[in-house]
């Protein structure tokens, strides 16, 4: 993770004057419903509201679920409904804060020189025990494809 600093110890400081316990940026904003306040005044309102959400939501995940093994953007689906439910849920917007961390901690690892070269050789040292396995199987048995047709 990049503090800022090679110096063991030391902490990042934020230059816009946000202290160590301080967030800025997106995760500033509060948690909670982002409805239209004339519909927050209205408690039957705001629930039915609510469920709306809900239901949409869990429709575009459930969509993005049938996606995983069929074609389609499966993840980015779920993401998305996981996004509509954050409008109005504060467990979603906390779910999708964890995963946006997760996934840019991932990226800044995979550009790491040492990660790329390690993942490099052994992506090489794979490609080349399949490539000795397809030619001994080839050796071995020929190229024959596994229905006979006979000609008429």
């Amino acid at each position: 993770m990049n503090t800022g600093s090679n110096e063991p110890g030391e902490v990042a400081v934020a230059s816009d004057g946000t202290g160590p316990g301080e967030v800025h940026g997106e995760q500033d904003r509060e948690l909670g419903s982002r409805a239209p306040e004339f519909i927050k005044a209205r408690r039957a309102l705001h629930v039915s509201w609510q469920v709306g959400v809900f239901i949409i939501g869990l429709a575009v995940v459930v969509a993005g679920i049938i996606m995983l093994p069929l074609p389609g953007p499966g993840w980015v689906v779920i993401f998305g409904g996981m996004a509509i439910w954050a409008t109005e849920f504060v467990w979603a917007q906390l779910v999708l804060r964890w995963t946006k961390r997760k996934v840019t901690e991932a990226a800044q690892r995979a550009l790491d020189p040492k990660v790329r070269r390690r993942n490099i050789i052994l992506t090489s040292i794979g490609l080349v025990i399949v490539g000795v396995l397809v030619g001994v199987y080839l050796w071995k048995f020929g190229i024959v494809m596994p229905w006979k047709i006979k000609d008429q």
